[in-house]
């Protein structure tokens, strides 16, 4: 029986290291001779785990004590007698590079001497494995990027396995510090300067960076300056709005390309302020050149295809330019966020959000997205109910709608918000996620032909004979006129006794309009007229027409 549960026991120990190989043994690189250039390592360097071997050398780079720093490198491409010479340098340099370009993410250097990953699930390739190496910056130098690497090392002759930086990193250092390293001036400054102090920047940061600000802001004045003059001097309504359009990216691009060739040649900034730096600088190239795109194909679209400011779309003739303009406001709305996605993808595959910050959340696709998503949940709702009704054509440029008891023309179908003309020329800005949940009447979408029909409370005695006489005779008379464009066949008029209570009649009076753009109008031209015409032959005849002493409310 003894003999049965051995071998149980052995077989479930090999079906075990057969599911995971990894943790049957110690996951190492070998390396055939360490350091031996430096003499012994000293008892302030700890390499056992990840977190305390960058953590000696962080400390060893502090004091500037740069010969215990080299004991963190592996300098076995350097001959053994040039390592004591060499390897401090090259350890000044990393620092240099990791003080500039790394903000650690020490939750990734954890303090395991196999860097188990024990945070993550099954879905995750390394969660419960052992680790022997750790990315902790990938750098781009000429083609092909440079890695900053942990690796875990196994020392000859046996021993505990160590953390080291591999000598892969240690070749790219020169050529990392050529780029990302003190630029000339910095090291040209007083030591006094390039101290670190508050926030743990050096003071020349805290000089350099102000007057960085106010030269961008001084340029960008000067470009908007320059620009403006040239506009002004245009001819031609193409090239004015192709100078007008290119204003902002200029500008943008301009102040961008000052910041970066500054803060590549002149103030190569710490890590604190290079991991907003470098995003913002490459958010500022590509939405430079994507607004400009877009800015470039709205004046296109204007000039060429679309009818221009000039037109009054809300006339019956404009019918076909009404839906141009709408199909282009489509056009432009899908550019636009086909433009976002594209600039949003180029920033955060240039600028390495994840990488230069360090942040495991901000790694995260789905939490960026939670993140952004909620931001701008909003903005992101009134375009794509921008782009709905520009599709859809619900509401066309031009148009005339009542929305919320307001007679308006659709004048704008901007991006976040739709712009509606009062009757009285005031402007109604509604959010376009707003305007589409509400109920609203489209009276251009109706049949061109259409009645508007006026209700007046007359008299229980009033002659309806002699007032349908009177409205013919009026309709006949704006016929004639210039608004008589707006009449369509007379014969489709009416008038109709609706209502009738003990405060007297309803009476509609239906008038054929040409166009609901100019019907609202015509029927104001036309009640005006009839109430007129109406109280006169009140007072020639001397029969009622409209209700005496009629009480609050009746009417």
């Amino acid at each position: 029986m003894n003999r049965l549960c051995q071998i149980l026991i052995l077989a479930i120990a090999l079906f075990a290291t057969t599911l995971h190989p990894a943790q049957a043994q110690d996951a190492t690189f070998e390396t055939p001779a360490l350091n031996a250039g430096l003499g012994p390592t000293p008892d302030r360097i700890d390499r056992r785990t990840p977190r305390a071997a960058m953590a000696s050398f962080l400390r060893a780079a502090d004091e500037e004590d740069w010969a215990a720093a080299a004991h963190v490198l592996d300098l076995s491409d350097i001959p053994a007698n040039l390592q004591a010479e060499r390897g401090p340098r090259l350890a000044h340099q990393l620092y240099d590079v990791i003080d500039r370009k790394a903000v650690l993410d020490w939750s990734m250097l954890n303090d395991r001497p196999d860097a188990l990953q024990t945070q993550g699930n099954d879905t995750e390739a390394m969660a419960g494995n052992p680790r022997r190496s750790l990315l902790l910056r990938d750098l781009s130098v000429g083609l092909i990027p440079a890695e900053i690497r942990l690796n875990r090392l196994q020392p000859p002759g046996g021993g505990d396995p160590i953390w080291l930086f591999p000598a892969q990193t240690v070749r790219d250092i020169p050529a990392l510090h050529g780029v990302y390293g003190p630029s000339k001036f910095e090291t040209a400054l007083p030591q006094e300067m390039r101290e670190k102090t508050l926030g743990g920047l050096m003071l020349w940061e805290w000089i350099g960076m102000p007057l960085l600000i106010a030269a961008s802001v001084l340029l960008g004045w000067l470009v908007h300056r320059t620009l403006k003059m040239a506009w002004r001097r245009a001819n031609g309504k193409i090239a004015t709005g192709i100078l007008r359009a290119a204003s902002k990216p200029l500008i943008i691009i301009t102040v961008t390309s000052l910041i970066w060739w500054v803060s590549g040649n002149i103030f190569v900034f710490s890590g604190k302020i290079d991991v907003f730096l470098a995003p913002a600088i490459a958010a500022g190239f590509v939405t430079a050149i994507l607004l400009f795109i877009v800015n470039g194909v709205e004046v296109l679209l204007d000039g060429l295809i679309a009818p221009g400011e000039e037109v009054d779309l809300t006339v019956a003739e404009q019918a076909e330019a009404r839906v141009l303009a709408t199909r282009l406001n489509a056009a432009r709305r899908v550019l636009v966020i086909v433009v976002f996605l594209i600039g949003v993808g180029i920033v955060l595959s240039s600028a390495d959000l994840a990488g230069s910050l360090g942040v495991s959340l901000l790694a995260s696709a789905g939490a960026l997205t939670i993140i952004l998503g909620f931001a701008a949940r909003n903005l992101l709702g009134n375009i794509m109910a921008s782009l709905q009704i520009a599709l859809n054509q619900s509401a066309r440029v031009g148009d005339r709608v009542l929305y919320k008891n307001e007679l308006c023309h659709v004048e704008r179908i901007n991006m976040t918000y739709v712009q509606l003309r009062n009757w009285d020329s005031t402007r109604l800005i509604v959010p376009v996620e707003e305007f589409v949940s509400e109920t609203f009447s489209n009276w251009t979408l109706q049949d061109p032909e259409m009645l508007r029909v006026i209700k007046l409370r007359l008299d229980s005695r009033a002659d309806i004979s002699a007032l349908r006489r009177i409205f013919d005779q009026i309709l006949v008379d704006v016929k004639n006129e210039d608004m008589g464009k707006n009449l369509t066949q007379l014969d489709g008029s009416s008038v109709n006794v609706a209502e009738h209570d003990a405060f007297g009649l309803v009476v509609w009076f239906s008038v054929p309009c040409a166009d609901p753009n100019t019907s609202w109008e015509l029927s104001c031209a036309v009640r005006e007229r009839l109430v007129a015409q109406a109280a006169r032959h009140e007072a020639e005849t001397g029969q009622p027409v409209f209700p005496v002493n009629l009480p609050v409310g009746a009417g």
